[in-house]
């Protein structure tokens, strides 16, 4: 499975998904630092999302440092968990 260590967001996406395009946009708005892995083109990456999505391969799955998953998320819901795994001081 591909997974970005350096990133705490990874989306599992595809090049044709409007709703990923939509949410990649969003992040990128806010400055939000993410990395993107296409699942036609990464096998182990297609296994993971399936896992998530009881065999389906829907996207956007966005996976979190804490290893917790969203499926087809709003932009709140990503910004929402993102804050909740913020450190607190």
């Amino acid at each position: 499975m591909t997974v970005d260590t350096a990133t705490e967001l990874t989306m599992y996406s595809t090049q044709w998904c409007g709703y990923c395009v939509r949410l990649k946009k969003q992040l990128e708005r806010e400055g939000i630092p993410f990395s993107v892995v296409d699942i036609e083109n990464d096998p182990d990456a297609a296994a993971y999302v399936e896992t998530i999505n009881g065999g389906n391969q829907t996207v956007p799955t966005m996976r979190f440092a804490d290893g917790s998953a969203l499926t087809n998320p709003s932009f709140a819901q990503v910004s929402a968990k993102l804050r909740e795994l913020q450190p607190t001081d």
